[in-house]
């Protein structure tokens, strides 16, 4: 840095549009930047305060800044992407390529063969996709065979057939290589296989309720049992696979930091289903804020060619018009192609960003529960804790009701080999316990739980409860009942007067004064999100139990329904457990139900 004179460099610097490359001393390239206003820009590296230890780190190795001026921000993000896939610098988020996605193949073939292909897509034909992973496209294919008795076998085994192969005989194929079907109903098979996988499921639905009806009709009731059965398979597999919400085409992206975990999100949504979902986990090695991260992710992305279904009609990403103009003219620079921005702030596209985000956020948790991540998480736990041993198992309880009303208590679990260990989750109903009362709702369900793993000889190294002083001298009380005092360290874990996180304090037990640990610890960390792990599982729980509670009047008691429109309902979803998993939305499809009786079947099937 004594070599590099920054305010004599940035006196000259443009202030107009274009690129920035910073190298160290030994000419290594660091870190590639597009900037509107390239001395404001790079200005920002250098202020007196208010940078990161990430940007610090960066400066610290600037021995000299290249900078290219261009003639808008447009172009000035083309050359930065270019600039970072060819030098790939260390402090720029590289988006590298993968394996390549799943697809689902239909041959060109008189009986066309439906299955699972990787790689480059050489052989003729169809192809849908594609997929977020290879489970995803085996399930969809088990489910369309099953659904359309479409053939698995490949040419060369279809042409040496002369009986019928076990497929048949578990009715999983129409045995088309035998002549058990004709060439143009295995056509129309297809063409239902195709119409679904283009998203056009509902005609199929809708054809199939009318034969179910006509074979009702008819008194033919397995044949109609046996439709209604596929109309329900074929409702499965749509809600599993696909997220139906009209006809959108675009692509929806959320950003999460959870633990210094960075993990982005995409959804990819084409003709209104949800096609693809995936996580990234970017490096943040300049620091950067996680909206501009986002955008540069994003940018990266398109313009790189990483996108392997094509380019959408909508980019739903939470940033400034300002903030994604230069990537959409970018795009329409190169692919001559016109992409809408949405902030996700109304209807579809605000649904499709939440989910962008919560998948985010699901990603970034598991990213975080890995084995080694945990180790040490736990490791920083025995630091602050001064425990004689780091703790292979961290257990917390916490207590959710609604003013007495199922009254839950929740455990969650923290291990040393996956983190959060969801398959030890255990929720308590709470039974003869006053309303309100959380002391002995705590004690009743710590006692029945340590009860258990005290004769399995499974005990925990700690308990952490959430909850103070009060709290936690209840539960030492049980723990020394149970005689378990020296075998289990027990912490509380209590909000302090701002209610924030990250002010929380540490009680142990008979303690007069808190531990009060630095809010940027990592071992306090872990605890706050054990806490928040079984606060969230408690909730959850609870309002389950609450919606079933205030549910399980049968569908003739719901309000504003008459037999015609039972019927109605029937038809359409089958059965009540499909009317209580579908959207208001849905509902307001189906004959005779206007928007306002929609959502007020909607509020009495989920107890609000």
């Amino acid at each position: 840095m004594a070599e590099f004179d920054i305010a004599a460099f940035l006196q000259t610097l443009s202030q107009r549009a274009g690129v920035y490359r910073m190298y160290a001393a030994d000419d290594e390239l660091l870190y590639v930047g597009k900037a509107k206003n390239l001395r404001n820009r790079v200005s920002s590296y250098f202020r007196a305060r208010g940078l990161n230890s990430k940007t610090v780190a960066l400066v610290s190795r600037i021995h000299h800044i290249d900078v290219t001026v261009t003639a808008n921000e447009a172009e000035a993000l083309l050359l930065e992407q270019t600039l970072i896939k060819q030098h790939k610098p260390p402090y720029n988020i590289l988006l590298k390529d993968g394996k390549s996605y799943p697809f689902l193949h239909l041959s060109d073939h008189e009986f066309p063969l439906l299955a699972y292909r990787r790689g480059k897509r050489k052989k003729d034909g169809q192809y849908f996709g594609p997929y977020p992973n290879s489970g995803a496209v085996r399930e969809a294919l088990n489910y369309l065979q099953r659904l359309f008795l479409l053939r698995s076998c490949e040419d060369s085994y279809f042409r040496h057939r002369s009986r019928p192969c076990l497929q048949y005989e578990i009715k999983r194929c129409s045995a088309p290589c035998v002549g058990k079907i004709s060439a143009a109903d295995y056509q129309r098979d297809i063409q239902h296989a195709r119409l679904f996988l283009q998203g056009k499921s509902r005609e199929l639905i809708e054809l199939l309720q009318q034969e179910m009806e006509q074979a009702a009709a008819q008194l033919a009731f397995e044949r109609a049992a046996e439709l209604r059965d596929q109309v329900e398979m074929l409702r499965r597999v749509q809600e599993k696979q696909f997220v139906d919400a009209a006809q959108g085409d675009a692509d929806a992206w959320g950003i999460v930091e959870w633990q210094a975990i960075i993990c982005i999100h995409r959804l990819t949504f084409r003709q209104g289903r949800l096609t693809s979902s995936q996580n990234f986990y970017p490096d943040n090695k300049a620091g950067e804020q996680l909206d501009e991260l986002l955008v540069e992710f994003v940018s990266q992305f398109y313009l790189a060619d990483h996108a392997v279904d094509g380019l959408p009609r909508d980019l739903i990403v939470d940033a400034a018009a300002e903030q994604m103009e230069p990537l959409l003219q970018a795009i329409q620079l190169q692919a001559q192609k016109k992409l809408n921005h949405s902030r996700g702030t109304r209807g579809s596209a605000r649904q499709w960003l939440h989910m962008a985000a919560e998948n985010a956020r699901t990603g970034a948790q598991t990213k975080i529960s890995g084995r080694q991540a945990a180790l040490n998480k736990l490791e920083k736990v025995a630091d602050l804790l001064t425990l004689p041993a780091v703790p292979k198992r961290i257990e917390c309880f916490d207590i959710s009701h609604s003013k007495g009303e199922a009254t839950y208590a929740s455990c969650v679990v923290y291990g040393e080999e996956e983190g959060l260990t969801k398959s030890r989750y255990r929720r308590f109903a709470i039974k003869g316990v006053a309303a309100g009362d959380d002391y002995a709702a705590l004690e009743q369900a710590v006692t029945r739980h340590f009860t258990r793993l005290k004769e399995q000889q499974d005990l925990p190294d700690l308990l952490l409860i959430d909850g103070g002083k009060g709290q936690i001298n209840r539960i030492a009380d049980v723990l020394n009942s149970l005689q378990l005092q020296d075998e289990v360290a027990a912490l509380g874990i209590s909000k302090g007067e701002t209610r924030k996180s990250g002010w929380e304090f540490l009680w142990e037990a008979d303690a007069t004064r808190p531990i009060m640990p630095d809010a940027h610890d990592e071992g306090f960390r872990l605890l706050q999100m054990v806490r928040d792990e079984a606060h969230r599982f408690a909730i959850t729980g609870h309002r389950k139990e609450r919606a079933r509670s205030r549910g399980e009047s049968g569908l003739e008691k719901l309000q504003g329904v008459g037999p015609k429109r039972r019927r109605e309902l029937l038809l359409y979803f089958g059965s009540l457990k499909n009317m209580r998993s579908a959207r208001r939305e849905e509902l307001e499809k189906v004959p005779g139900i206007s928007k306002k009786l929609a959502a007020q079947i909607f509020a009495q099937l989920h107890g609000e």
